[in-house]
């Protein structure tokens, strides 16, 4: 019993370290997320607050998939040398539930902006916008874990930002890390989008089905 007490003990405590920076980590993911329902769920014009709102938009978009790269932590965790069961079922389940949330909200941010051009008449323009919105993300990411620019930079810091991307980005591992990201992000959010598609049409069926009871 003293055993169980002890790995319940430590688990907490892991957990609870890692529940400091995931909020606040999620925090940002989600800015996105309440954004694209402001600016292309509601009906308003494009006056130059919604302008504003977009270009914040996409400075934070980069938050929500960049939870993908906290698997470093996991890994920092692992080799920290905690139990096998604390790794199993407390790590692991914790930094999926984060992982999937932050990738969640990704793809209803950009489901949303597709949706906003599908009602401006512009849907051919959505596949396009999407990897156009990936490999911004890709580079958002990059800059992030490895420049270790924040969103705001790009008004508090928006000369060293301009001089990072052009001076780094331009090489070859740059390059590659990016483009890797890309590609982790298209599929990721492809297969995502598959499912919540699929989980909305059959909440909206069941609803129409016990309406008709």
């Amino acid at each position: 019993m003293s055993h169980l007490a002890f790995w319940v003990d430590a688990a907490l405590d892991v957990l609870e370290t890692n529940l400091r920076w995931m909020t606040w980590n999620s925090f940002l993911a989600f800015i996105p997320l309440a954004l694209s329902y402001w600016l292309f769920c509601g009906r308003g014009r494009r006056t130059f607050a919604w302008w504003v709102g977009l270009l914040i938009f996409m400075a934070f978009l980069p938050n929500a998939p960049y939870v993908l790269t906290d698997v470093i932590h996991l890994i920092d965790d692992i080799r920290h040398g905690y139990s096998i069961w604390i790794i199993t079922l407390a790590l692991i389940p914790q930094y999926l539930v984060f992982m999937f949330a932050g990738m969640e909200a990704y793809v209803l941010s950009v489901v949303n902006l597709g949706r906003y051009l599908q009602q401006r008449g512009w849907q051919r323009f959505a596949p396009m916008v999407e990897l156009v919105t990936h490999a911004l993300c890709a580079i958002g990411i990059y800059l992030g874990r490895f420049q270790r620019f924040n969103s705001w930079d790009i008004l508090t810091q928006p000369d060293a930002l301009v001089i990072s991307v052009v001076d780094d980005l331009l090489g070859k591992r740059p390059l590659v890390i990016v483009t890797i990201t890309f590609v982790v992000i298209t599929v990721t959010y492809w297969l995502l989008k598959q499912i919540t598609l699929a989980l909305v049409a059959y909440w909206r069926q069941s609803r129409i089905g016990s309406s008709q009871i």
